[in-house]
């Protein structure tokens, strides 16, 4: 009997260029997915003001994790039951919070770097500007990826090979979760996206699909709890080809994508599906 598939994916350098922000080269295996009726969960550092577009350019309306695990937001109606804890936000969505609240990071990531001796430079304190010249976003996009409520990315000012592992002891004495993604640093609660996918993927069997089985996409630290959660895990190449070195160490049973950003993830599922 096929498998019955879910696919959790990252979306910055692994279903969307790390440059162009496009998805364009994974369309082959994002058709597949759409015929076979396979659901794709998008797992991500990006806000819900950004995933929402995202979704609506792949003409998908699923369930998504924001903020490297902060929230679920489920479509209306998509679960045949009740989520505990699901309270209603804008449009026909629902929220599901998991994170602290940004405000507590920003005071702790305060704490953390006066303790560390780095200096840090986190989104609340750049303009639309400053983000969209980091990111290679339009203004518009740039101001969606700063409407953060769980999770502060940021940049640490000081070029010393220690200043990350100190930072990263001194976030975690504050309770808290420090990671990386693909362009920056990022302090969160006890939460991460492994949780999330896990409390998905048991919804999803509450839901009818009884034998669903998990397949995680992505290419970054942060992307380790969610390809950890997951049965099969694909390491997708970051720009020039080379794979993470720590995500790798870290999940040493990850397969390798085979390509870069959006046509790795396309091999890597197609692979899967044996087309």
């Amino acid at each position: 009997m096929r498998p019955d598939w879910v696919v959790f994916t990252d979306l910055d350098g692994t279903l969307l260029d790390h440059a162009t922000y496009r998805w364009d080269a994974a369309r082959p295996a994002l058709d597949l997915l759409r015929h076979r009726q396979i659901p794709l969960v998008i797992v991500t550092s990006k806000t819900r003001a950004e995933v929402i577009p995202v979704l609506r350019d792949l003409r998908r309306r699923e369930p998504f994790v924001a903020e490297n695990g902060g929230a679920i937001y489920l479509p209306a109606a998509y679960f045949p039951f009740k989520i505990e804890k699901a309270r209603r936000t804008e449009g026909d969505w629902w929220r599901v919070s998991l994170g602290t609240q940004r405000r507590a990071l920003l005071r702790a990531l305060a704490r953390a770097a006066r303790r560390a001796g780095v200096r840090v430079r986190g989104f609340a304190k750049m303009t639309a500007r400053e983000v969209a010249n980091l990111t290679g976003l339009n203004l518009r996009a740039a101001r969606r990826a700063m409407q953060r409520e769980y999770d502060e990315p940021f940049q640490i000012l000081d070029p010393v090979p220690q200043a990350w592992i100190r930072l990263r002891r001194e976030i975690r004495r504050e309770g808290l979760t420090a990671t990386r993604g693909s362009r920056f640093f990022h302090i969160l609660g006890r939460n991460d996206k492994g949780a999330a996918v896990r409390r998905l993927l048991a919804w999803y069997r509450r839901a009818g699909r009884k034998r669903a089985r998990a397949v995680g996409l992505g290419d970054s630290p942060n992307d380790i709890p969610l390809l950890r959660a997951v049965h099969i895990a694909f390491l997708v190449a970051r720009p020039g080809g080379r794979y993470d070195a720590e995500t790798h160490l870290a999940v040493p049973r990850a397969r390798l994508a085979g390509g870069i950003g959006p046509a790795g993830w396309n091999r890597a599922v197609r692979a899967l599906l044996h087309v």
